[in-house]
């Protein structure tokens, strides 16, 4: 069972030896009086396609594109390795062997959507959806916000008109929501919750080398995402733009994504290209923009470090040159007086020891 404008898909395989043929009909009427009509690739105005293979065993797929309820009916498989399986005059020794399948278009059911939310005048908004014109009955439903159905949305209710309240509108609520009524087939219909891009810069700052390239990137979030993606090179007193056009410079390039841009600056130089840039989304409801500084380092910037160190060392070596030559004399004099003090002590030390040993021996 399928809606107006669905595709369907049916599938037949087929083991044999020899490899059998296969070929799709379209049956109509009752058994008595139906009639049948081989189906090719290509035929309804190219909305029907058959993909078959013959490896090993048949496997054919009808394709039925952008249904309408004409293409209501029985469709079937027919498969035969009888060699005169096509001769018209001669009757075939095998038999076709058939398979069908029942394809039911049913018109669209008939669903009511409001609002359309703007998010540029509102803050809150409540959606709703109306079921009409519908052929059966309804085994619940549920909403969905970008294709994930949203929490505590599923009930198992019969009811055709249901809500959902948005309780602040903004880039995190904004989206595509859908509300499914469970029917046979589903039916859904679609609201769009719209505000203005949310630009923000990937890093506040970024840092290269000068003679290097340098990558400035910005994200977006929101819905829509944005349709046009613009650089600007700020002035100082960040008050006067100067647009970047990809491609008009070999320095700049732009590569946009609908919810990213990078803009690469090549060939860095420290005193034009250092300084704020801007990048800035647009959509159909507004715009956004962020900031992102650039700072360039010389390429000299690695050997300030080092040569800081050897000024350290030189006028921590002149220091203590300079402090050893304005020493006092005084101060030399008495290093060498407490220097010969220990030597005096011991030789009195040694003439009352030779005193001892001479009493000893009287």
């Amino acid at each position: 069972m399928k809606l107006v404008e669905d595709n369907a898909e049916l599938d037949c395989e087929v083991i044999g030896n020899p490899i059998p043929e296969v070929q799709w009909w379209f049956i109509k009427g009752e058994e008595r009086n139906e009639t049948g009509t081989q189906l090719f690739d290509g035929a309804r105005e190219d909305r029907i396609h058959i993909n078959a293979t013959y490896i090993n065993h048949a496997t054919s797929t009808l394709i039925l594109n952008n249904l309408t309820l004409n293409d209501t009916g029985v469709y079937e498989c027919r498969a035969s390795n009888d060699p005169d399986r096509n001769d018209l005059r001669t009757p075939p020794k095998v038999k076709w062997i058939r398979s069908q399948a029942n394809v039911i278009v049913f018109e669209h059911a008939a669903i009511t959507t409001s609002p359309e939310v703007n998010g540029q005048n509102q803050t809150s908004a409540t959606l709703s959806c109306n079921l009409t014109n519908h052929s059966f009955p309804v085994k619940g439903h549920y909403w969905t916000n970008n294709g994930k159905i949203i929490d505590k949305s599923e009930t198992n209710s019969d009811e055709l008109y249901i809500e959902h309240e948005i309780k602040k509108v903004d880039y995190h609520s904004a989206g595509l929501y859908a509300c499914v009524f469970l029917t046979e087939p589903q039916v859904n219909a679609t609201i769009e919750v719209k505000v203005p891009p949310h630009v923000v810069a990937y890093k506040r700052s970024e840092n290269a080398n000068e003679k290097d390239k340098a990558v400035l990137t910005c994200m977006s979030q929101g819905y829509p995402l944005p349709t046009d993606w613009t650089w600007y090179k700020l002035k100082d007193d960040e008050s006067v733009e100067t647009a970047i056009v990809n491609g008009s410079d070999v320095k700049y390039e732009m590569k946009n994504t609908p919810n990213k841009t990078m803009l690469y600056v090549k060939d860095l130089d420290i005193n034009s290209d250092m300084g704020m840039y801007q990048c800035q989304g647009t959509n159909q409801m507004g715009s956004d923009s962020d900031k992102i500084q650039l700072r360039v380092r010389s390429q000299l910037a690695a050997l300030w470090p080092f040569l800081g160190i050897v000024a350290e060392v030189i006028i921590l070596i002149a220091i203590i040159f300079i402090y050893e030559k304005r020493r006092k004399p005084d101060e030399i004099n008495d290093d060498d007086d407490s220097g010969s003090a220990p030597l005096k002590s011991n030789a009195a030390t040694n003439h009352k020891d030779k005193n001892v040993r001479q009493r000893n021996s009287n």
